[in-house]
């Protein structure tokens, strides 16, 4: 008969009861058996074991550097490349069988204006078209509408129209065409300034507005023998004693009125030129208004009726 191992009391098999913690008798079964299962869930953390080297970091990207803006100093900014210009081939004088095939302008004169233009001389495409200051770049006919000369901006055709519609003529210190002024001699301009002289004392008129700095510059030479200097040049009204078309001394002229006349008075004004640029429209616009102020106020004053023309 086989020997059977007899079994110690203390090696009796023990229940689930007596296996657990007597200080865990009061935490129920079901409570026990979930605490023993979470030691075996799923973890997502990873373990650490002494033998394995530590994870290191991705190592990190340098941060992007900023920028510096410098802020030059308005002198020390660099200034932008101008585009090249053409220079323009400073004029001398010509003779005047340069033009010789050129027509000279017909002045628009008439007795008693109230007041007559003088510019330079014609320019070339001013004399081609037989009409006064016909180029397109030349400010003149602008200027008049701007200035109230006129009440709209004329065209150069209708330049003859000037007495019969405005009271106004015009005329030149230089009947000859050329260029610009810089083909003219000193002898032409005074030679032309004693022209004007005699003009103004036939026709008589109120005023003359001189268009130009360079024109009462000719007549200044002509009367003093030398250019007018800072203090004496200025643009407007100029003093009674530069009064154009004066009568000689002991030979003054008289009027109907039974009164001597004493001579067209001086406005100085800008040249028109699309060459003279030495001032801004604005400035131009403000010298030649308190001229056509004058002469919309003279115009009244005479009654002064505009007739229609046909150009």
């Amino acid at each position: 008969m086989p020997r059977t191992r007899s079994m110690k009391p203390e090696q009796s098999v023990r229940s689930d009861s007596e296996l657990s913690d007597p200080n865990d008798i009061t935490t129920p079964p079901s409570a026990a058996f979930k605490t023993q299962l979470s030691k075996y869930q799923y973890n997502d953390a990873k373990p650490t074991t002494k033998h394995s080297p530590p994870v290191s970091a991705p190592p990190k990207r340098p941060a992007k550097r900023a920028r510096t803006t410098i802020t030059l100093a308005p002198e020390d900014t660099p200034a932008a490349s101008p585009r090249p210009t053409k220079k323009r081939k400073p004029s001398k004088y010509a003779e005047p069988a340069k033009y010789a095939h050129l027509s000279p302008l017909i002045d628009i004169l008439e007795p008693n204006l109230i007041c007559v233009f003088v510019g330079t001389n014609p320019g070339v495409q001013t004399a081609v078209a037989g009409h006064a200051y016909a180029h397109p770049s030349n400010h003149f006919w602008k200027l008049l509408h701007a200035s109230g000369l006129t009440d709209r901006r004329l065209k150069p055709e209708e330049d003859r129209s000037l007495p019969a519609r405005y009271c106004m003529g015009n005329t030149n210190i230089v009947e000859r065409p050329s260029k610009d002024a810089a083909e003219l001699s000193r002898q032409e301009t005074a030679a032309g300034t004693a022209a004007l002289e005699d003009k103004f004392r036939r026709y008589r008129p109120e005023a003359v507005c001189i268009v130009g700095k360079g024109i009462w510059e000719a007549i200044w030479r002509y009367r003093f023998g030398k250019n007018p200097s800072k203090a004496e040049f200025a643009y407007g009204w100029q003093d009674e004693k530069h009064n154009m078309g004066k009568s000689e001394v002991g030979d003054e002229e008289v009027g109907g009125n039974g009164e001597v006349w004493m001579g067209a008075r001086v406005f100085v004004t800008t040249s028109t030129s699309g060459l003279a640029a030495s001032l801004k429209p604005a400035e131009k616009e403000a010298i030649w208004k308190p001229f056509g102020e004058w002469v919309q106020k003279r115009r009244l004053e005479r009654g002064f009726v505009a007739a229609e023309v046909n150009v």
